[in-house]
């Protein structure tokens, strides 16, 4: 699960102004937020940098935590 909307909204800043950064349709940002939609490494990156440009001091893993299961890597 990422955390995009959590950082957005705690910040106070709308879909519609990170859709502007990057592009995209707000459908797509929408669907990456809900989970319906996976971000790949490419998108994944270029949303953490557009949180930046926003005034979002964040980085990928803060955005898109790692899922690692610790009981397989032991």
């Amino acid at each position: 699960m990422n955390r995009i909307a959590d950082h957005r909204e705690k910040a106070g800043i709308r879909q519609r102004d990170l859709v502007s950064i990057l592009g995209w349709t707000q459908t797509r940002i929408s669907n990456y937020e809900s989970g319906r939609r996976v971000a790949g490494l490419a998108e994944s990156r270029a949303i953490t940098a557009a949180l930046n440009q926003l005034g979002i001091k964040c980085s990928l893993d803060d955005v898109f935590p790692p899922e690692m299961d610790f009981k397989k890597v032991a």
